[in-house]
């Protein structure tokens, strides 16, 4: 496959997705994409789009990101849980595969940590006119062009073996209930426990006054 090949796929699975939002009962387009528009928004709003707040989680300055990482999956975990019970969704499982998962996170967290943004907020990033992420964004592009290019020789030995799709919450048993609650209660408990610490950058500390500036106490 060569790269404008790939490309060329990446469009039409791209229309794919949208296709199936407007044909498999999620809500029209136009829904989907206002949701995506307000995430946008509250990405932006609790700036967690900004370099200073990824590395000063990895550097343990700052905990905007575990706080509302730890919020968001409390509270999804129990809606998503209920959702599925009811019908509204559906579990989508990918087999478990070690080699993937490990040698995949350590490419990721490295990644990470010299973008400082994740793949949820690089794109918003980019909407902002920050020219070093859409470097990362066509890096990429171009990383998912090598993997498809090179998975049935290469990638997919890498992977190693598959050991079935499996849930956590089946650990549960009748107690699934329950289980997911109190989950998603701990988490969201510890997201407020976590004490606030933030590491400003300079267009931050312009905002803000000389009694509120860290950098002035």
């Amino acid at each position: 496959m060569g790269f404008f090949e790939y490309i060329d796929l990446v469009l039409k699975k791209s229309e794919e997705m949208f296709q199936t939002v407007a044909t498999q009962g999620h809500g029209s387009v136009w829904l989907v994409f206002s949701i995506g528009i307000a995430f946008g928004a509250i990405i932006q709003y609790s700036r967690v789009d900004k370099f200073e707040k990824i590395a000063g989680f990895a550097m343990g300055k700052d905990t905007i990101i575990p706080k509302m990482l730890f919020f968001a999956i409390g509270l999804t975990a129990i809606f998503l849980y209920f959702e599925i019970k009811f019908g509204y969704a559906s579990y989508h499982i990918k087999p478990l595969k070690w080699g993937g998962l490990i040698i995949g996170g350590i490419i990721f967290g490295i990644s990470m940590a010299i973008l400082g943004k994740c793949p949820g907020t690089g794109p918003i990033s980019i909407a902002e006119g920050r020219i070093d992420v859409l470097v990362g964004a066509i890096g990429g592009l171009f990383g998912g062009y090598v993997f498809t290019k090179y998975y049935d020789s290469f990638f997919k030995p890498l992977m190693g073996e598959s050991h079935g799709k499996g849930k956590l919450i089946d650990i549960a048993g009748e107690y699934q209930t329950l289980a997911i609650l109190g989950f998603g209660i701990a988490l969201i408990v510890i997201a407020f426990a976590i004490p606030k610490k933030e590491l400003y950058d300079k267009a931050d500390l312009s905002k803000l006054n000389d009694e509120e500036r860290p950098d002035k106490i």
